[in-house]
């Protein structure tokens, strides 16, 4: 069988673990690139035992991120770039799909969807997640966020590629296979809510460009995300309309932890402009 004209990016921290469970599923593809945040945990190594390039990577703290730095920075054999995290899982039927994408050149991108797996099932139900993962790497690139002042993350999370084309979406599911608890899950979050904080009150000042750039879901997320309904809507919208109660326990949890999340991100951002405020109040 021939292979995918895709080359698989994994921007990765160590990941050894679940790292070895998504290379497994990735051997249909041309190529397959690990960017490696100096792990300890041997990633190294798993990237060797599946024939992955190993790429050693160490932010500055300034632009460009891990996913453009390695578009900007190296030759890629293929036309198509693909992202993945180290925790997502694809199958035949994924690459089944993406292989009748790419060759019937009707895209330049794609939005890929996700089942997450949680409190120990995957999710049938709710509001799952979407990523443009997939896309001609001559198309575009990741939106640039100046949040050096703010993050200490070093990869493009909550930004996507603004891509010059119509894009389109692969249906297959990806399984997003992150089984490392409650601990891991709620402590990135916090990182998160205070990356949308910030981003929030930066897009208060952003020219109509910048907003432009947003997807529909993002300018909804950050002209309402502040109201104190947001949160209460989000949560009635995954596990009621979207019947995330089928999911029974695992449905709620998940569901009553992103309400908390929005509502981590609007307490953020009162705490953010409070502090400002003083700030300015003081230099007056």
């Amino acid at each position: 069988m021939s292979k995918l004209p895709v080359t698989v990016i994994l921007p990765v921290k160590n990941d050894a673990p679940t790292l070895r469970m998504s290379l497994k599923n990735l051997q249909r593809f041309h190529k397959i690139i690990v960017i490696d945040s100096e792990s300890q945990d041997g990633t190294d190594e798993v990237a060797a035992e599946y024939g992955a390039e190993y790429v050693p990577f160490r932010w500055n703290g300034k632009p460009p991120k891990k996913r453009t730095w390695y578009l900007n920075n190296h030759e890629l054999e293929t036309d198509w770039v693909l992202f993945l995290d180290a925790d997502e899982i694809a199958n035949d039927a994924f690459c089944d799909e993406v292989q009748a994408a790419i060759e019937s050149e009707s895209h330049v991108g794609y939005w890929l969807t996700y089942q997450n797996w949680f409190l120990g099932r995957y999710l049938k139900h709710g509001d799952p997640f979407s990523k443009l993962a997939l896309f001609r790497h001559d198309a575009g690139r990741y939106e640039q966020v100046a949040d050096e002042r703010w993050t200490t993350m070093d990869v493009e999370v909550h930004e996507h590629p603004i891509l010059n084309g119509t894009v389109g979406r692969i249906k297959s599911p990806l399984a997003h296979d992150e089984r490392r608890g409650l601990d891991s899950y709620i402590g990135k979050h916090n990182l998160y809510s205070t990356w949308e904080a910030h981003r929030f009150l930066t897009l208060e000042k952003e020219d109509a460009q910048a907003w432009d750039a947003l997807t529909k879901r993002q300018k909804f997320k950050y002209r309402h995300v502040d109201k104190w309904w947001f949160c209460w809507s989000y949560f009635l919208l995954t596990f009621v309309v979207k019947f995330g109660f089928m999911d029974g326990r695992a449905g709620f949890v998940f569901a009553a932890l992103k309400r908390q999340y929005y509502s981590h991100i609007r307490l953020k951002i009162r705490e953010l402009r409070d502090e400002r405020a003083a700030e300015n109040q003081n230099s007056s």
